[in-house]
Parts: structure tokens; sequence; C-alpha cells
């Protein structure tokens, strides 16, 4: 049984404000999981061949410890390798799309003058040396091949255009529209595109991979069929669907998509998990509601009764955002993250949503919030015993909660809900 909209909106507003104040306090520079395996101890040990045998022991050997050190004491490990808290692009993105969700709910002035302040700052802090908008993380990593640090990608180039986006619904000023157009310009010209057959196709993580990455190539496949019908680009649309169309050949039988391609399953074959499922069923629901397609909805419909059943732990009435299929735990902030996004997203359509944002909503309040309103990175199980890494990382968790939690009131003001929506059956 669902709560009434004005308790539920009072309790959004009231994590929403212990946030921002969380994060007036600390600033935008802020540490992320990712940053500290930039440094070169960790870019060597992650470059280990894992074959032979011989040295792949040598790999586990060297990277385990830092590993293992890091996630125990992840802030005491930064201060050791002279980690620096930095301002996220991504993180940038997200925070200026949730202030506009802020303005068009609340109508508080404030909250458009902190969108526009995180536009500005992405658009002084474009990837260097590149003739279109885009932008990079702030640190080196390491993904079968080396990416340096600010290396246009198109996951945090697509977060910026999302928010440009968002920019132009709610001002109504064309230049944030332009801005949209030149980074899929860069989608088009910069990144690299497998051209499989004459009806799929597949973008690029960054310039310098040829990756087959599901979430990503449908980020971009679902910016360009939405600014390309905005602006008439036909082309766009066209390539955009080829790209999601290669999403659709790889849906397996149970309704989930690999991370990988299969080309590329040799990387952790067989991965799915919370947020990166999320981020596919989003850009499906996008393009289903841009083209009215119904074989974009018959996938989705497929890929969330498989979320349902697998990515769902429910516990009395309280629904907890799994990480992964096979395990309640760890419990991801992402994963809470883009749960409470992807229902709020779907509830004009799925009847299910609904009910479900608010039962995670409740249990991330209580078990990921802090009472200084930052989100605690995760909580594991060892031997029994929950154990939680409170670090506040700004991007990974600050950023997309404080996104997730606009959304989920963005939701609750449209309230929009059919009496009778789609139902998927969850698979068994």
């Amino acid at each position: 049984m669902t709560r009434p909209n004005t308790q539920l909106t009072a309790d959004v507003v009231s994590a929403i404000e212990h946030l921002d104040a969380w994060i007036a306090k600390n600033g935008w520079a802020g540490y992320d999981p990712y940053d500290i395996k930039g440094k070169r101890i960790y870019m060597w040990a992650l470059g280990l061949p894992r074959e032979p045998f011989i040295r792949n022991v040598v790999r586990k050997l060297a990277l385990g410890p830092l590993l293992i050190g890091e996630m125990i004491f992840p802030s005491a490990a930064r201060a050791l390798f002279r980690v620096k808290p930095a301002v996220n692009p991504k993180g940038m993105a997200l925070l200026a799309k949730a202030y506009l969700n802020l303005f068009r709910t609340t109508a508080k002035t404030e909250y458009r003058s902190k969108a526009l302040a995180c536009l500005d700052w992405l658009l002084h802090n474009t990837s260097p040396g590149v003739s279109y908008p885009c932008w990079g993380y702030p640190f080196d990593w390491r993904t079968g091949v080396i990416v340096p640090a600010f290396t246009p990608t198109s996951v945090v180039s697509a977060a910026a255009c999302d928010a440009f986006w968002t920019a132009w619904q709610v001002t109504s000023e064309r230049r944030y529209l332009d801005i949209c157009v030149n980074i899929c310009n860069g989608f088009i010209d910069g990144l690299n595109i497998d051209r499989i057959d004459a009806d799929t196709i597949c973008f690029s993580y960054t310039p310098l991979d040829d990756f087959h990455v599901h979430n990503v190539n449908l980020l971009v496949a679902e910016l360009l069929v939405r600014v390309g019908t905005a602006t008439e680009r036909h082309d766009w649309v066209h390539l955009g669907e080829k790209a999601a169309h290669y999403a659709l050949r790889e849906q397996n039988e149970d309704g989930s998509i690999f991370y990988w391609g299969r080309v590329q399953q040799h990387t952790k074959p067989g991965r799915v998990d919370h947020y990166h499922s999320g981020f596919e069923m989003r850009s499906l629901y996008g393009i289903w509601k841009i083209t009215g397609k119904c074989k974009y909805k018959k996938a989705l419909d497929r890929y969330y009764a498989f979320y349902l059943s697998n990515l769902i732990e429910r516990e009395f009435e309280a629904a907890i955002p799994k990480m992964y299929p096979h395990s309640k735990y760890p419990i991801n902030i992402h994963s809470c993250a883009e749960g409470l996004l992807l229902n709020a997203t779907l509830t004009p359509d799925y009847s299910q949503a609904r009910a479900l944002m608010e039962q995670m909503l409740h249990w991330i309040i209580l078990k990921m919030q802090k009472r200084d309103g930052h989100f605690i990175y995760m909580r594991r199980r060892f031997f029994g015993l929950e154990w939680q890494s409170t670090i506040a990382y700004w991007r990974w968790g600050q950023a997309w909660m404080m996104l997730a939690l606009s959304g989920v009131l963005l939701a609750l003001a449209n309230d929009d809900i059919p009496e009778s929506g789609t139902n998927p059956t969850p698979s068994t």
C-alpha cells in the first residue's frame, strides 16, 4: 500500500535538503571510487596479464592487497597515495540536471541558479584539444586500454548532453539545444563506430577503444534519437536506431542485456548489474517514447520483468536494490540511486514502478543517508556480519542520489499514474 503523496514528498524534500546542505558545506570537489586506481602502482597491477598462470598469480598477489586495503580504509589509502579531491564533470552534469528538476517542481530560483552554475562550469572545463564539447574523468583509468585523465568519454558526455537538454526544456534558451547538437556531432565524429551490418552499429566508449559496451551505446543512441527528432536531423534518428538495434539483437532470453557485447565477453563474461541495467532500460524507454515503436517497448517489458525478479531484494515492505542477481550484498549507493531513478522514470507507464520506488525510498534514506546529509558508499556482509563503507564519494554517491531524489520528486509532482498500467510478468 502506498503512502499519500504529501508524506512521500515531505520525506524526499527532507533528504534533498540535508544532502544539498552537505554539498554546500563540502563543495564540488571530492573523491571517487576509481580515482585511486589511476595511481601508477594500481595501473601497473591492473595491467599485469592474466595469463599464463605465473603472471596471473603475480597479478593477484600485487592487486589483492591494494584493493582490499583501499576497500577497508578508503580515506587512509587516498591520503597515503596522495589522491586529491577533484571536481568530476559527470558529477557536475548529474547535479545540474538534479537542480533543474528541483526548480521545475519547487519553482525556487536558488535551484535554477545552482544548475546554471554547474552548466557554466562544464562549458569552461571541456576536454582540452577537442573541437566539440566533450568531457572525461579527472583521473587516469584502465579497462583493456589506458585512458588518460580528461579523455572524452561517451558516458560522461552523454550525462552532460542530458543536462543541457534539460536546461533547454526548462529555460527555452536555444543555446542549450545548440550545445546538445555539438555534443552529438562529437559522438558521430569523435567515437569509433563499429558498423556490424546494414542495420546495426555500436559506438565506442572513448576515441581510444573499440569496446562494445551496451549501456554506453544505448545512451548515445537515445540522445541521437532525442536531439535528432527535435532538430529534424532524421539521419541522426536513423543512426541512433541502428545503435539501439544492436542491444535488441543481443538481448538474452530472460530479458537481460549483458554489460559487454557478445564479441567481447572474455572480460567479465555474463556481467549484469543494477545500475548499468538501469541505464539500458531508461534508454530503451526514452527511445520508445520518442519513436513510438513497439519493438523498444517489448524489449523494455522483458528487461523490466527480469529486473523485478532478479535485481530487487524484498524484505517485509522494503525493496532493496541488489548489485548483482545472485546476491543481496554488496548494496552499492549507485544501485540505490539508479533503482529510484529508473522506477521514477517508468512510473507513468508501469504501475509496479510507483510502489517499488516508494519501497526503495524509505529503506535507502533510513539505511544509506547519514545525519550530516551524505550517502554512504556501500553495505557489505562478511561472515554473517554487515559492514559499512561510509566514505562520501562525490560523483558516485552524492551527485547520483541528488539526481535520483529529484527524479522521485518530479514523478510525485506529475503523479499521472494510470489506474491500470503495464505489469510485466516476472520470470521464474
